[in-house]
Order: C-alpha cells, then sequence, then structure tokens
C-alpha cells in the first residue's frame, strides 16, 4: 500500500516491521535498526548478502554520539556542514548497535536524511532506522514510491510516499582512517564540496566482496538488459540501433528510435542527469530492446558518483570486443 501516513508508517515500524520511506537520495527499505528481528527482514526482502553493512538514519546531528563511540573533529565538521543531507559518516560503533546491521563490522554508517516527511517520522520513533534502498539487491535504486511498488510488490506492508527523490544518487559514505578522510562510495554530496571543507581526502575503490562500508560492490545498480559503456557513436556502429537503448548526457542520436533514448541533460547539467538517473536506467530496462548503451559524464561534480554508478552497473555484461 503507497500512502503518506506518519502513523501508519510508525505502527509497521514499531511492530517490527519493514516499510519503505523516502528520502533526498533514493527510497529506503527501513526497519528499526536496534531490532535483530526487523534487519533479517531487511535481508531478507532485498535478497541481499550478509556481508553488505546497512546505514543507519539519525533524525537529527545530536544522536550521532548516542551510536557512535567516536566522533572526531573533521566528522563533527562535516556532520555540521552537510547534515541533513546527503553525507554518510561511517564511525566506530557502540554495542548497541547490532552487530547484524554491520556485517560485524566494527564501524556503524549513520547518516540524517534531508527529507521532511521521513524526518517527522524519524522524530516520533523511539529508535533509528536502518535503510538500504528499496530494491532488490543488485538491481537499479528506486527514486519514486511507485518503482518500489513495482520491484518489491507484496512484500512491502506500507510504502511512504514523499513524491520523487530530490537528488537521485544514494549518498556520499565518508570514513576516517589515521584521521585521515576516506570516500568510500560517491554519491549525491560531491568530492569537490567535502575537500572545500576538511581539505584533502583520499577515495578508495570498491571492493568485489567484504566490502567496508555500504555500496562497495563492484557489480551493483544493474539493469536486467546487457548495458555497455564507452563511446555510443561507435557502439552503434557495432549493433542494431533499432533494437539498442541510449543512456547519453547530452546528446540525441539519430539512428535510434526517439522514444529508446533518454538525455540526462541536454544542458550539461550534473545535478539534473543525477536527478534522472536511476529513473532513465529503468525506463529504458522496461523497453523491448537487446542493449542499452551508455557514456560517461565529465569526471567532476555528481558526474563522479554517476561514472561510479554506471561502471557498476556494466560489470556484469560482455563487451563489444
Amino acid at each position: 500500500m503507497i500512502g503518506t501516513s506518519l502513523e501508519i508508517a510508525a505502527n509497521y515500524l514499531h511492530a517490527g516491521q519493514v516499510v519503505a520511506i523516502p528520502t533526498e537520495t533514493v527510497y529506503g527499505l527501513a526497519g528499526n535498526a536496534l531490532s535483530e528481528e526487523a534487519l533479517v527482514k531487511i535481508f531478507e526482502i532485498k535478497n541481499r548478502p550478509r556481508f553488505d553493512p546497512l546505514i543507519v538514519h539519525l533524525a537529527d546531528v545530536n544522536q550521532i554520539s548516542h551510536y557512535a563511540a567516536e566522533f572526531s573533529e573533521k566528522a563533527k565538521k562535516l556532520a555540521e556542514r552537510f547534515m541533513p543531507g546527503p553525507l554518510t559518516l561511517l564511525l566506530p560503533k557502540r554495542n548497541l548497535i547490532p552487530d547484524l546491521c554491520t556485517s560485524g563490522l566494527a564501524k556503524v554508517a549513520l547518516r540524517i536524511p534531508a527529507h521532511e516527511l521521513t524526518l517527522k517520522l524519524l522524530n516520533q520513533l523511539p529508535f533509528p532506522l536502518a535503510a538500504p534502498s528499496a530494491n532488490p539487491f543488485g538491481y537499479i535504486s528506486p527514486t519514486t514510491a511507485q518503482h518500489v511498488a513495482d520491484q518489491l510488490g507484496q512484500k512491502v506492508p506500507y510504502i511512504l510516499d514523499g513524491g520523487p527523490c530530490k537528488i537521485g544518487l544514494e549518498s556520499t559514505i565518508v570514513g576516517f582512517e589515521q584521521g585521515e578522510a576516506v570516500i568510500y562510495r560517491k554519491g549525491g554530496l560531491p568530492v569537490e564540496a567535502i575537500q572545500e571543507c576538511i581539505g584533502k581526502v583520499h577515495i578508495q575503490p570498491h571492493s568485489s566482496s567484504n566490502p567496508a562500508a555500504p555500496g562497495m560492490l563492484k557489480s551493483h545498480y544493474a539493469p536486467r538488459k546487457p548495458l555497455l559503456l564507452g563511446n555510443i557513436s561507435q557502439m552503434l556502429e557495432r549493433v542494431d540501433p533499432l533494437t539498442s537503448g541510449v543512456l547519453s548526457f547530452r546528446t540525441q542520436f539519430p539512428q535510434v528510435p526517439p522514444a529508446q533514448q533518454v538525455v540526462l541533460s541536454p544542458e550539461g547539467d550534473d545535478i539534473q542527469a543525477a536527478r534522472r538517473f536511476f529513473a532513465a536506467l529503468r525506463y529504458l530496462d522496461s523497453l523491448p530492446i537487446e542493449v542499452i548503451l551508455a557514456e560517461l559524464l565529465p569526471e567532476q561534480g555528481l558526474g563522479r558518483a554517476i561514472n561510479d554508478r554506471l561502471t557498476r552497473a556494466a560489470a556484469r555484461s560482455t563487451s563489444l570486443d
């Protein structure tokens, strides 16, 4: 059921159930982060491997120290500047966070979503919410309530509808090693903004197994259709344009039917492109085509995070070579 009732969502969560919630990044599949029973349901509904940790959503910055054993000055500086917002901090956890939530790791991923409806929900609850993206594991992340319903159907008793996600990419995850900031996942907060706030950061490449933080797996965010990444003009010379879909940054290709193309931003705006990205990938995946051709964006701003998602979405597909 899709609706806007905070009372219904809260009642399900109090009962140990899982509901879908809106955020500014993507829709999340939420349950009581302190309840192993609720956490198990999240993993089961998503068919998510239990070595991939979950992000815990809080109501305000003051709650961070309640769940994190350490809260460094750099972490505080980032929290003060970018929370609520598309930032997740990876910090040493306190014991009240179940090991299942962190996949047995010593650090917990914490964030405060910048969405009015979900913040109201969090402020009504006596517990934080663990909430990975509300989609089957490895598939395209949802950016509307209907996307969640289409993917998870009756597996989720309630979907809290907060409208389309304003950012459309998952949060940027930042942790600290020997006092140095590390970006474990590029996301809705640009790398440049983090560097401007706290100085130099190290960007961690994704891992193929046992990730140190949520969302680090090499193959992820993938459509069911093969997705090939490269120079679209060159790839179109080697496939049938009539049975191909195209996901481009700024350019339309006349040899491909218009209904089989999505241009993320004709103006070259990476923020607009990010907002449209997952919905565009989902649309192309729904068409009766054989392959999706996509290109990388300029490696700056949110283009970095879009490129990260494209690279991982294409990881399982065979190249044209």
